[in-house]
């Protein structure tokens, strides 16, 4: 027996060494470093981690360790922070987004075409014609697009070019023809078909509606899926995001991200919702959640999505559109399904993620997650509102009251500002991209992007955040000034409460021994540079898991 014991020791002293061995340790020094702990700002020179782990921070006064087997790194008087969390987005499609053709910004219907041809030609293919990003807000028509102009220019190819928000899709008669859509066609139950003054269908789909020609494009088989999601995350650590939430992702989605883990290929940490369209969801739901060893990537909330959006008339308000009288949008699930969907998901002990943007939607919503926050005694599980953009102003207290988590997006303030006062009129602004609100009224705010409805970049929705301008200082003073957020503020809503957010605040968004090692070398002090200049910062490199992911050339 004590031979045995014996044996056992030698061995575990053994994996230990061997353990200790293969431990690297690693100093970055001569860093201007930020972290916030315990929401009080903390500041370092130096950071020492081993392997995905951090051990220790340093402070000016402190000595630097100088071991011989520890690799050091001059961080050259950088600004370091902890790593940005994008609490909202969507991977896939943002990678999707980079190999198809890229509708943004363009001024015009015609332009938008042409832009397609363009990518068309230095792209072709035999099959559908894909891309995104048209916003006839930015027309002078300001009109909806219609199928003619694709029908010119594309005459063999089927073409579905998404609304920059995500809601609509424009459409050529052959996508039309294929779907099977005509006069006839009703819209199903939550979408619009819209159509001319003859009953016929223009060629643009709204929200529900877009599944009739989403369920007849080809699905990406499992390479094809692996390959996109390594390309968007690739690009997103670029731009100093180590972690994202990805806000509504399906099991052959699952199984493509479990297989990244397992090979060690994601470069960024990525929590899953789970999406309530996905027909296997219910068996998915019941299998419970999901955490890869290596903390990359995990699946325990779902997403679903109540309403359409802004732009596209399709959010849920409780009176009327200003620019289009007797028009209230669209709530997409009838009042029963929606509450079967929250709490059959907070009975499987998911976190509930709905997206809500007009005022009656959140306030659906939330009468909704009270009752089943009281049935199931969840509220633990931080259950989140996505966007939460328009609110009834006796609404926001209720945020805190339940311990629902406003899952804001800045960038769509500055993006919408023009547009979001023509659908709202003047009255209503007082509760819309209500931040400032909502952090009185003591809710927690995660903060993201929405990507790719917008940049990914989280240097333009901290600059949002503070200053509720665009990048060109518009309007001077800042648009519902009243609602801005503190630079101290801006960047909790990016990392710990962004975490929170996903229940992985013991693991991430501040830097402090024993957190993962997950962090960013900027150039400029976010915290002294002018305000306006903040969506400017670059990253220079990026660290997950201890590992540098991104390097700027």
């Amino acid at each position: 027996m004590r031979t045995e014991y014996l044996a056992l020791s030698v061995a575990l002293c053994l994996a230990s060494l061997s353990a200790n061995t293969m431990a690297q340790t690693t100093l970055m020094h001569h860093v201007n470093g930020y972290t916030l702990v315990d929401g009080k700002l903390q500041t370092f020179n130096a950071i020492q981690f081993t392997d995905d782990k951090i051990d220790r921070l340093f402070t000016l006064n402190q000595a630097l360790p100088s071991a011989t087997d520890i690799t050091s790194i001059d961080g050259k008087g950088k600004t370091l922070l902890p790593g940005l969390i994008d609490a909202h987005g969507h991977v896939l499609g943002y990678g999707l987004s980079l190999l198809t053709a890229d509708l943004t910004n363009t001024s015009s219907e015609q332009q938008a075409v042409e832009r397609a041809q363009a990518f068309s030609k230095n792209n072709p293919t035999d099959g559908w014609l894909m891309g995104r990003g048209w916003n006839q807000e930015l027309w002078d028509s300001k009109q909806f697009p219609t199928k003619e102009s694709l029908d010119k220019a594309f005459k063999a190819n089927p073409v579905s070019f998404g609304r920059v928000d995500g809601h609509a899709i424009w459409v050529n008669s052959k996508a039309l023809a294929l779907a099977g859509i005509s006069s006839t066609t009703v819209a199903p139950e939550g979408g619009e078909i819209v159509k001319d003054e003859q009953g016929n269908p223009t060629g643009v789909l709204i929200d529900n509606a877009m599944n009739l020609v989403f369920n007849i494009v080809p699905d990406l088989n499992q390479q094809q899926l692996q390959s996109t999601l390594t390309l968007a995350m690739d690009s997103l650590a670029s731009y100093g995001l180590t972690s994202v939430h990805d806000a509504g992702i399906n099991i052959d989605n699952i199984k493509a991200y479990q297989q990244l883990a397992a090979n060690n290929a994601m470069s960024v940490r990525v929590n899953g919702m789970l999406s309530v369209e996905d027909p296997r969801f219910t068996t998915i739901l019941k299998q419970g959640h999901i955490t890869t060893a290596n903390d990359m990537f995990k699946v325990d909330s779902v997403k679903i999505s109540a309403d359409g959006a802004l732009g596209s008339r399709g959010a849920a308000l409780i009176k009327e559109y200003s620019d289009q009288p007797g028009h209230k949008g669209l709530m997409l699930y009838s009042d029963d399904q929606l509450g079967k969907l929250i709490l059959q998901s907070m009975k499987a002990g998911f976190q509930v993620n709905t997206h809500a943007i007009g005022d009656n939607a959140n306030q659906v919503v939330l009468d909704k997650y009270q009752t089943a926050i009281a049935a199931t005694d969840s509220k633990a599980l931080r259950h989140r509102i996505e966007h939460a953009q328009i609110l009834d102003l006796a609404d926001i207290p209720r945020f805190a009251q339940l311990g629902v988590i406003a899952s804001i997006q800045a960038t769509h303030a500055t993006s919408d500002k023009n547009m979001a006062e023509n659908r709202l009129g003047k009255a209503r602004l007082a509760g819309a991209y209500a931040w400032r609100k909502l952090l009185n009224a003591n809710a927690v705010i995660a903060n993201g992007s929405d990507f790719p409805i917008e940049s990914p970049n989280p240097f333009f929705g901290l600059h949002a955040s503070v200053t509720r301008q665009d990048h060109v200082n518009q309007p001077l003073d800042g648009w519902l000034a009243t609602e801005k957020l503190s630079r101290i503020e801006a960047l909790k809503s990016f990392t710990i409460d962004a975490a929170y957010a996903g229940h992985q605040e013991q693991l991430l968004g501040s830097l402090e021994p024993g957190k993962k090692a997950d962090f960013i070398l900027v150039e400029d002090d976010y915290f002294t540079i002018d305000p306006q200049q903040i969506w400017q910062n670059k990253v220079i490199a990026t660290w997950v898991n201890g590992r540098k992911v991104f390097a700027q050339e």
